[in-house]
This record gives C-alpha cells, structure tokens and sequence, in this order.
C-alpha cells in the first residue's frame, strides 16, 4: 500500500512539473565519466555498455570504457595502445563507436590530421570486440576545410553511409553536415555526397558538428551540437532534426535548441544515443560550471524524453552529484604494467619499468624540455597529488606537475607547473615555450626516498611542498595556473622525468588525494 502511495505521488509531481530524481538502481551519478572526456560515444552488445572519447594527442588513443548500467565505467582498453596510425599527425578527436551484429564485428569511426595532406580526416578502425586489438583501416574522406565528427547508420533500405561534418567554419564559411555511401569493409565511401542540412538558424550560429543518428517509429532523429564548443566563453547546446528518409529532406524542431545551459553544467552537447530498459538515454559532454574549463568536457548521462507532438526534449536537470571519494588514486606501480590510467604525448615513446621497487621510467628532454611526461586527467577542483621519489637511484630529475597549454589556444605547445627532485636538491619549476623559470629551490638531504606534494586549489591555484622529517614545508605557494588551460582540454597531472638520454627517474608511489 505505501508503494502504491509512493508511485501516485510520483506520478502527480510529475504531471505538476515537478522533478523526481529516482533513487537506487535508476539514479544517475554524474559524471558518468569525470574527468577530460569529450565527444562520447556509447554502444550495447549483448547487455553490455561499451565507451570512448576524445584523446587529443594523449597516448594510448581512445579510452574504451566499459559499464553494466551507464552509470559505473571502468576503463579497460585502448584502440591504439601503440600509439597514432602510421598515416596520422595529431587531432585525434570524436571517436564514433559502431557494432555490426551480422559481422560480429566493432568499428570505430575517428578523427586525425593526416600528416602528408595536413587536412583533418575522418578515418575508421575494426576489432572483434571493444576489448580486441583494433585495425586501423585509414582515412574515408578528407575535404579541403577538414572532415570531422563521423557516424555511421543505415538508410531505410539497409544501405550503409558514413555522415560527417565539413568544418567551414575553421575557414570562416558555412558547415553542412554530409552523407556518402560506405563500402560494407568500411575501407571507402562510393557514390555521391548528399548535403542534410547546415548552420541555417541564428542559435546555431558559426557551426553545427557532432551528429547522432537514431531510429525511432517512422522518423530518423539527428541529435546535433552548434555554436562554440571549447573554453570559457562557450555557448555549445543541442538542438534535433528529423527525417522519414536518411537522406533527407531534414526538418529541424522548431523549439531547439533542447539541451542547453543549466545549473550545474554548460555548454552540453556532442553525443550518442543509447537504449536501456526501453528508454533512451543521450551520453554527451559538458563542463562543470564550477571549475569550467580547468577539469575538462565531462561525460554527462540524461534521458531523453518524448512530447506529445512526436519530438524529444531534454527536462535539462543533470546535475553534479558524484562524490570525491569515488576519485581517490593510489598507485605503487607493482603490476607487471602500467595502469589504464596513465598517458603520454602521442609523439613521444615511452621506456620503463615497473615492478616491486615501483616505476622506473625513462627520462628525456622532449615535450618542449619537460622530460617525459605521464599523466591523466584531473577531475575535480580541490585535490593534492604526493610523490614518493627513490632518491639515491634516480639519475635524473623526478617530479610531479600540472600540464597544460602555453598560449590557451588550439594547437598551442605545451606547458607545464611542478616540483622535481634530484639528489640534494629540490626545485618548483615552470616551463612555457621550452623557457624554464625557477620559481623556488631548496637543498635537502639526500636520502633513500623523497617526497613532494602539489596541492590545487579551484583548479588553477598551486602549492608546492616537500617533507622534511615529520613535516611539510611550504616552498612556493598561491601560484596561478590559469594561463595555461589548454584550449578544448582539461589539465592533466602526473609524472614529469626530465634528464639525458639513458637516465631514469624513480617512483615509488603516488597518492591523489580529493
């Protein structure tokens, strides 16, 4: 009887407009997916949730998550654990997951700037399964101002198309969203290129980008993103259009844009559609209006909704509820290798080893002269991240930082905000263009291990300390990293080994602390 109760109240405070956010198995915690994760991708095989997104030009490329109920993920493979695709520079974006249940096979459809043309490129991989080894199958199609954002669907016949966006915008002109016939290897498009729409609506203003394409009853649904996208200034939202036939003509809802701004999160969009339970739900990205640009795009879970005149909305009620605790990190690098977690510049080949004394990993003067660096993305404001250094073993500078960009804008080169120990020395650095300013040293003690904290405050004020004894000693404090977001991306943390070809910096243990 008092379930019954419940459910009527429910209904009634729903019909009144009310929200009710259920509770146990249905509630979505978000993020789903915290930290710098942009452009998600979701499918379902066999009652299993599979995920990707945007790598930038951290390597191993394309994180592929894993989750029984949308909500809980856990990173468990790579596309490229090797790194780039011989044919491929840089920009590796918008990663489109696709699960062909005749072929029994996985496709993921990606974008990356072709190193021979310098154009963005949308291109395609194959694996038997998302935990597979993927096989890079190249580039699909490259226009003159960039091709970028790929989806596959099939049309009403069965006939298989790739849909992406050409990115006038990047040369000040109109974007249209296309659609080509794809050869079933997925290895070439074949036929003409039909134009579905473009940015023709004031609200969609410079662009529209990150298509989903989803069947329902008799229409086509396109999920689709517009205006700018990427730093703190954005103003991404989502709007619908749909269609009786895959290639169109395209109708555009009159009420979008449907998913926008709310009091937890900015600039929404640039996802995928995924069913569950008979419901659909839309995985897309979004930044924490607290903190902003400084953790990143974070993957928001919502449901989508239907009206009475046929079309979906959005009750736009995400909100941020996903506890610190949840993000704590511990790592003594006891494994035979490397945790999920860590990344690395996609230009760079990383040597190390780990094992019973910890890591012991190769150092180097690349990364514009910040050594090798291996990271992972932050995801929260208020953290502190503790090295615990082998002093006496390490030949070369080892330390912690905060990595960003030098100019906070596209393509911009690297930056980076730490502290390093070597030896009898200990130094909180920053490094811009390849310039390195000591910002604070001290002498210490050479001993059997050393330790060395950066506390983050607000995402961008740091503290550096190093303990002496019982204590930690302040060595530089209230330093601003705000500069240095870079554009499009969070910040990352990590490990900063920076010395000669040959010498190696040793960890025993981090320790990352909400």
């Amino acid at each position: 009887m008092k379930r019954l109760l419940f459910v009527i109240l429910l209904t009634i405070m729903g019909c009144c407009g009310v929200h009710v956010q259920a509770v146990g198995y249905e509630k979505i915690i978000n993020p789903v997916l915290p930290g710098d994760r942009p452009d998600p991708t979701v499918i379902e095989i066999n009652g299993e949730y599979w995920a990707a997104a945007t790598s930038n030009e951290w390597s191993p490329l394309f994180p592929i998550f894993k989750s029984k109920d949308l909500v809980n993920w856990e990173l468990v493979n790579y596309v490229f654990p090797d790194g780039a695709p011989d044919w491929a520079l840089n920009n590796f974006w918008a990663p489109e997951l696709s699960y062909d249940e005749k072929q029994g096979k996985v496709y993921l459809y990606y974008t990356a700037r072709d190193k021979r043309t310098k154009r963005l490129s949308c291109a395609a991989a194959v694996a038997d399964s998302p935990m597979g080894r993927f096989k890079d199958l190249g580039p699909l199609v490259a226009q003159e101002p960039g091709s970028i954002d790929a989806f596959a669907a099939r049309d009403e016949k069965g006939k298989l198309y790739l849909i992406w966006k050409e990115d006038g915008n990047s040369m000040g002109l109109p974007t249209n969203i296309w659609a080509q016939e794809m050869a079933e290897d997925r290895t070439r498009l074949i036929g003409e290129m039909t134009s579905l729409f473009c940015n023709d609506t004031p609200w969609e203003e410079g662009l529209v980008e990150g298509v989903c394409v989803f069947k329902k009853q008799d229409y086509f649904y396109i999920l689709y993103s517009a205006a700018s996208c990427c730093d703190k200034k954005c103003n991404y939202k989502t709007g619908v259009a749909r269609s009786k036939s895959l290639l169109g003509k395209w109708e555009k809802y009159e009420k979008n844009p449907i998913l926008v701004d709310n009091q937890d999160w900015r600039c929404p969009g640039h996802g995928t559609i995924v069913r569950k339970d008979g419901k659909e739900f839309y995985l897309y990205h979004a930044y924490n209006r607290s903190g902003s640009v400084y953790v990143g795009r974070q993957g928001v879970l919502e449901e989508l909704c239907w009206g009475e005149d046929g079309w979906p909305y959005f009750r736009n009620d995400a909100v941020y509820n996903r506890p610190n605790l949840s993000l704590d990190y511990v790592d003594s690098f006891k494994g035979n290798t490397l945790a999920p977690i860590w990344q690395w510049r996609v230009t760079q080949k990383i040597d190390y080893q780990t094992g019973k004394n910890g890591l012991h990993l190769g150092a180097s003067m690349e990364n514009r002269e910040l050594g090798t660096l291996l990271v992972q993305p932050v995801k929260a404001l208020n953290f502190s991240l503790t090295a615990t250094v082998d002093n006496r073993k390490s030949m070369a500078a080892a330390g912690i930082g905060i990595i960003g960009g030098a100019h906070n804008g596209f393509g911009a080169p690297l930056a980076g905000i730490g502290i390093s120990v070597l030896k009898d020395k200990v130094e909180v650095w920053k490094n811009v263009d390849g310039k390195v300013d000591v910002l604070a040293q001290s002498a210490i003690t050479v001993s059997a291990t050393a330790q060395v904290r950066m506390t983050v405050k607000d995402g961008y004020w740091l503290c550096f300390e190093f303990r002496k004894g019982q204590r930690w000693i302040p060595l530089a404090t209230e330093i601003d990293a705000s500069p240095y977001v870079p554009w499009g991306m969070g910040f990352r943390i990590g490990l900063c080994a920076k010395g000669g070809d040959g010498t190696f910096a040793d960890f025993r243990k981090i320790e990352l602390i909400h």
